[in-house]
């Protein structure tokens, strides 16, 4: 199996998904890890034929970057989950839970799979947070 990463910018995303859905490459998921405290960087992963191809994108991590579900409607899913975890916003995504997609009510505080939080947390919001989130909060008191 051999594979291809290509970066692409935020503003191209989008148009380069769609050739590679041209090409006959099907989504098969996304991957996002934490670049720095102002970055995130997310892998778009594709296969055809056993030869896979991955578009990566830094984007700022108080986003928004463009959402490929006009394209692939399937990455909604995907990209649902990383504004839960990451925080990232999606503009244009198809279908928008709005950060609750895994909240079973109450409010969303913390980004869970990032080291840094996008929004400052103070006072009494701080002390309700588990340790490790608290200790990896821009804010906090």
């Amino acid at each position: 199996m051999r594979d291809e990463v290509i970066s692409v910018s935020p503003d191209n995303l989008v148009g380069a998904v769609a050739k590679l859905k041209v090409e006959g490459y099907r989504f098969v998921t996304l991957s996002c890890m934490q670049g720095d405290v102002n970055t995130v960087v997310i892998l778009y992963h594709f296969d055809k034929d056993l030869v896979l191809k991955h578009l990566r994108v830094r984007v700022p991590a108080d986003g928004p970057l463009p959402s490929i579900t006009a394209v692939y409607f399937a990455a909604f899913l995907v990209e649902n989950e990383i504004q839960d975890l990451f925080g990232l916003r999606f503009s244009g995504l198809a279908v928008d839970y709005e950060r609750t997609l895994y909240l079973d009510g109450g409010e969303v505080k913390v980004t869970p799979f990032c080291k840094y939080t996008v929004a400052k947390i103070q006072g009494d919001e701080a002390k309700s947070l588990p340790a490790s989130a608290d200790r990896h909060s821009t804010g906090g008191s």
